[in-house]
């Protein structure tokens, strides 16, 4: 019986130890779940800055190159003034000045390409910003789904009880 009885008291002893290491672990894991969503949240704000200075960049060249087509537009004007007669061209024969017209023209088509291409930039920076919010927005949701499914115990029956 002496046997019998240190035998089932050292089994629950063992019990009652392996207890506190499953919380220890338990407490471990939530510590690196939470060092982990803080980092995830560290990078998300770092790739949100980056896209905040990319578009700050952006909108900056965008500024810049409508003020560059601006005075096209204006030099433009000047040239077809003279093209036609209108204003006085100096030394400048027809030629030179057909010739800075079309260098003009084609300046005009590289700027609005380029604005084409920026426009492209922040339209894709538009949707990556969207597309981290939905994410972020999933991360949420699925990490309330995974409370409300870790809050759910078993009755002594078997039977799953929220």
């Amino acid at each position: 019986r002496r046997q019998a009885t240190e035998y089932s008291t050292s089994s629950s002893d063992e019990e009652f130890e392996s207890k506190p290491s499953l919380t220890h672990k338990a407490k471990r894991a939530i510590r690196k779940r939470r060092k982990l969503e803080k980092e995830t949240k560290q990078l998300i704000k770092q790739e949100a800055l980056k896209r905040l200075h990319k578009a700050q960049a952006v909108q900056r060249q965008l500024e810049e190159l409508e003020e560059r087509q601006r005075a096209l537009e204006i030099f433009g004007v000047k040239l077809e003034r003279e093209l036609r007669g209108e204003a006085d061209s100096g030394t400048k024969d027809e030629n030179q000045i057909l010739h800075e017209w079309f260098e003009l023209v084609m300046e005009k088509n590289k700027l609005m390409r380029y604005e084409s291409e920026l426009l492209i930039i922040a339209q894709e920076l538009e949707l990556e910003d969207h597309q981290s919010r939905l994410e972020q927005k999933l991360r949420e949701k699925m990490a309330i789904d995974g409370k409300s499914k870790g809050n759910v115990c078993s009755s002594p029956q078997g039977q799953t009880v929220p």
